[in-house]
Formats: structure tokens, C-alpha cells, sequence
């Protein structure tokens, strides 16, 4: 993890997971994120100690485990509060809820894991408590409520509203919640004007827009394929395998919830936009191309 200042006020925490610090006064910072698990939080706190700083507040722009795996731990050396919006609150406040979520059930053990049930924290609305220079933003799409945060230094942070050039080539899916939302943001991302953004997963950049056009192309790519791929009729399981197949993916627990979760989200986004139908056969959901 390396500490790198970006404004005057704007910090950021270089890592695996992209950790924002805004410092609200000489003493006192929030983080943006924190990380996945509580060694990410025992070294980022590390990182804030050494700077004689003291962490007033955690900023959670949503409730995925990598993004909130450091909470309890910072939380509890630190007392600080967490922020989150809505839905996202009950997440990092009941953390079972992402892992049974992705899975519609109760989550079998090969997803009860750090990767997907992070420790619990306790959380207080980011409407009412954001310090001064600070403002959020709603990114749907990704999850039901996340947030992106800007700073007096005109920097954003953008949770994972946006994804690497390495990521789609390598992986070719991300996790979505809502395909819909999930365009309507990158749409929105492309009248911002900032400084520098900073993704959670992403280098920082002064230009996000080559992003924004490769995480649409991609989006539609994958549309396309599932709508071809239904044809005259299949399962959401046998989706699924096609898609790995084409795409060259190795299924493991973790895969199969959230790529299994993501596409059939985009199942019901093509639904909702007359690509495809679904009917029930022999007790199977049957999804057909439409046309």
C-alpha cells in the first residue's frame, strides 16, 4: 500500500482496492473504503498512524466485502463512524445479506468467506453526517445504492462504477446488479468534470471517457451473445456455461454467484427490453431470443 496525495486535501491509498483520504481538518481524515479484509485495515490504519492523522469517519461507497472488509477492525481501535447509503447500510450491517443475496439462499460454505461475508459494522446515514468539502453521488448499477464521492480538490472517487481495460480483456464480465442503472451511470460519469478520478480498481486518471466506452462496448457485447446464445430456448444454467465457454472462464464457487447473479440480471434487463421471453417447460424457466 503506498500513500499518494492528489489535492490539497485529497489522498489516496494505492492498492488492490483504491482507498480514498480526505483530510477534514490538520488532524482528522476519512477514508473512502477500506479495503477487504482486516489485514487491509490493520495496514491502512498503519499508513494514517504514521502521519499523526486520526480516522474521524469511514465513507463506504458500498457494501461488497472488498470494500468494506476493514470496517470492524478500523472501527474498532478507532471508534469512527461509517457511512453508507440506504440499502447498503443494511448490507455492511448484516453482511450475510451479500453472500445469500448472489446465491438466493443461504449461502453454501463454499461462499462463506472473506471474499463475500465481511465482518459486521455499525453504520449512519451519509445523507445527514458527510464533513464539509466532501459530496456523494448516486452510481447505480454496480450494486442497489452505491455512492461515488467528490472532493474540494475536484477529485472522484467512483467506487466500481467503471472497470479496467485489463479486467474486461482478461475477464470480459463484472459484476452487475442492474445492467440499466449500470449504463445510465456510465452515461453519467461522462459529464462529470474533475480533476482526477479514481476508480476502486482502476489507476487514477484524468480521463475516464476511453473507460466509460470500453466498460459500454463490452456491456453490449455480452447482450448480444445471451440473446444469441437463447435462441429457441435455455436454461439460465445452460446460459451460464455458454458464456463461460465463449469467454474462456474457469467456474469456482465464487464464479458461479456473482457471474451466475450478473447474468441473470442481464436476463432481466434484455426481458425488460423485448430482446428475449421465458417461459416454463417441463418445470424448467425457459429463456427464447425473441424475433
Amino acid at each position: 500500500m503506498e500513500l499518494k496525495q492528489v489535492g490539497e486535501k485529497t489522498f489516496y491509498i494505492k492498492n488492490s482496492t483504491n482507498i480514498g483520504v480526505y483530510k477534514i481538518n490538520d488532524e482528522e481524515i476519512y477514508l473512502i473504503d477500506s479495503g477487504n479484509d482486516k489485514d487491509a485495515g490493520r495496514k491502512i490504519l498503519k499508513i494514517i498512524d504514521e502521519q499523526g492523522w486520526t480516522i474521524k469517519g469511514i465513507i463506504a461507497t458500498h457494501s461488497n466485502a472488498d470494500h468494506i472488509g476493514g470496517n470492524k477492525f478500523i472501527q474498532d481501535r478507532t471508534n469512527c463512524e461509517v457511512l453508507a447509503y440506504d440499502i447498503e447500510r443494511c448490507f455492511i450491517e448484516y453482511p450475510i445479506l451479500e453472500s445469500s443475496f448472489l446465491y438466493g439462499g443461504y449461502p453454501f460454505s463454499g461462499i462463506r468467506n472473506k471474499f463475500l461475508w465481511a465482518k459486521e459494522s455499525k453504520t449512519n446515514d451519509i445523507k445527514y453526517n458527510l464533513p464539509s468539502g466532501l459530496e456523494y453521488f448516486l452510481l447505480r448499477g454496480h450494486f442497489f445504492d452505491m455512492v461515488g464521492v467528490k472532493t474540494s480538490d475536484h477529485v472522484y472517487f467512483l467506487g466500481d462504477a467503471i472497470f479496467s481495460e485489463e479486467l474486461i480483456t482478461k475477464y470480459h464480465l463484472f459484476y452487475i446488479y442492474d445492467v440499466k442503472e449500470y449504463l445510465n451511470t456510465l452515461d453519467f460519469l461522462s459529464t462529470l468534470d474533475g480533476k482526477l478520478y479514481i476508480p476502486s480498481h482502476v489507476e487514477a486518471t484524468s480521463d475516464i471517457k476511453p473507460l466509460i466506452e470500453s466498460n459500454k462496448k463490452k456491456i453490449l457485447e455480452v447482450c448480444d451473445k445471451i440473446v444469441s446464445f437463447c435462441g429457441k430456448g435455455v436454461t439460465f444454467e445452460q446460459v451460464l456455461k455458454k458464456i463461460f465457454i465463449e469467454y474462456g472462464l474457469q467456474m469456482n464457487a465464487t464464479q458461479y454467484v456473482l457471474i451466475g447473479s450478473t447474468i441473470k440480471s442481464y436476463l432481466s434487463y434484455l426481458e425488460n427490453e423485448g430482446k428475449i421471453n421465458y417461459e416454463f417447460v417441463d418445470n424448467e424457466m425457459i429463456w427464447k431470443a425473441i424475433g
